[in-house]
């Protein structure tokens, strides 16, 4: 895919990793992982204060790379005039640890804020917290925070961190071969989940009915399982309007995955559409289960990357699921899905760009995708991908930075726009 470039929209952030927009409004909110969220105007000026300002609530982040933080916002469908939204956030543990002698690394909590009454900013004190869990370890905390077309607010939850779903805070499941996890244990906690709750009713929150484990085995609040750890995730704003998420892998392959409800998505059974091996992760085991404790099949991912770290080559360090495009401006892109990779090793600052002919249905295979050489940067992107964001219109922007960890100010948000 040729013709397309980046065109720069802001500049001067920490580790910017989400863009949204907000409906019938000309503004841009950016999600800065370090706790802010920023304000691009429809005149393309970056506001000198911040909507608002966690930093003071959360974790210590490490300087060098870290996966916790400010990692996901959700405007309300009718914020112009409740003014409400939603952040997905870590805080500094609470007492106690997941086994007797460890303790927790952290806190991670899903608040609700609203607008102050002028309307310029979100009030800082309006804090209403709807969910929160604790972290074993400090990464795989997912983040993706998007409200459907039914005003449910989902929730991408990581398995608790380390490797493999094993370590202290990851119980046992039914799948003994393997040892761990959260992923595959559906009654012990939120770890490893997409959760679905209704935040217009209820305080703070009720269980929808129509979540797949209320009135069975499951915690009522799980939407679908199986995950290691699902950084980003979106809702296609037109055609079936789908709920798409990536997901990190170990040491060999990199997914996105089509949600279904109630559905099983194999972490740490499977990795991509291998059979995982916890005794030695780098290689993969001859046969595992197709379907679970349950009778429910495993659902393979809609589209696989090789990571960098595999036998048999591969260049992603991370994927970093994108958004469907539903713009106008980039011809023949509309309703292929948009994502990226973090680089292609951990120190240098090369992600790559993606493009993906989505298809649907059972036996629909995998989605097909090809490179996008950017005009200005025709080898790799030039930047670490942390994020990507889509406006009312459909465009899709990217969040990128110069420098692996929440650090420095080489953070950018830039839009794909066609060639010049």
């Amino acid at each position: 895919m040729k013709g397309v470039d980046l065109e720069l929209i802001a500049e001067d952030f920490v580790s910017p990793i989400q863009v949204l927009a907000t409906h019938n409004s000309d503004r841009l909110y950016v999600v800065d992982q370090v706790g802010k969220i920023w304000v691009i105007d429809g005149n393309g000026y970056k506001r000198p204060t911040p909507f608002l300002d966690l930093s003071s609530k959360m974790v210590t982040l490490n300087a060098n790379y870290d996966e916790r933080g400010l990692l996901g916002v959700a405007f309300h469908e009718d914020f112009k005039t409740n003014g409400r939204f939603f952040v997905y956030y870590q805080l500094p543990p609470r007492a106690g640890g997941p086994v007797p002698g460890a303790t927790w690394n952290n806190l991670s909590r899903v608040s609700e804020f609203r607008l102050l009454p002028d309307g310029s900013r979100a009030d800082p004190n309006s804090e209403k917290v709807i969910i929160e869990w604790d972290d074993p370890q400090s990464n795989h905390n997912g983040g993706a925070l998007v409200l459907g077309l039914d005003n449910y607010l989902y929730i991408a939850v990581g398995d608790g961190g380390g490797a493999n779903d094993v370590g202290p805070g990851h119980v046992d499941d039914w799948y003994t071969t393997n040892s761990g996890g959260n992923a595959q244990n559906i009654e012990a906690n939120f770890l490893g989940k997409i959760l679905c709750l209704d935040v217009d009713n209820g305080s703070p929150y009720i269980v929808p009915s129509t979540n797949p484990f209320v009135g069975k085995p499951g915690l009522d609040e799980i939407f679908a399982f199986g995950f290691r750890n699902p950084y980003r995730m979106t809702f296609d704003m037109g055609g079936e309007h789908g709920l798409i998420a990536s997901d990190a892998g170990q040491v060999l392959y990199e997914e996105i995955n089509v949600i279904r409800k109630g559905a099983n998505f194999g972490w740490n059974v499977r990795e991509g559409m291998h059979c995982f091996n916890t005794a030695d992760n780098k290689t993969t085991l001859p046969d595992c289960p197709t379907v679970d404790d349950r009778g429910k099949r495993l659902l393979d991912p809609v589209l696989e990357l090789n990571n960098y770290q595999n036998p048999l080559g591969g260049k992603a360090t991370t994927i970093i699921g994108g958004y469907v495009y539903r713009g106008t401006q980039l011809k023949g892109w509309d309703g292929k899905y948009v994502f990226g990779t973090f680089s292609q090793s951990p120190s240098t600052p090369d992600g790559e760009l993606f493009l993906a002919t989505m298809s649907t249905g059972e036996g629909a295979g995998p989605w097909q995708y090809e490179e996008v050489s950017l005009k200005s940067h025709p080898d790799d992107v030039g930047y670490y991908i942390k994020g990507f964001g889509q406006d009312d219109d459909g465009e899709v922007y990217l969040t990128v930075t110069s420098i692996a960890g929440p650090t420095g100010n080489t953070g950018k948000v830039f839009k794909l726009v066609p060639a010049k």
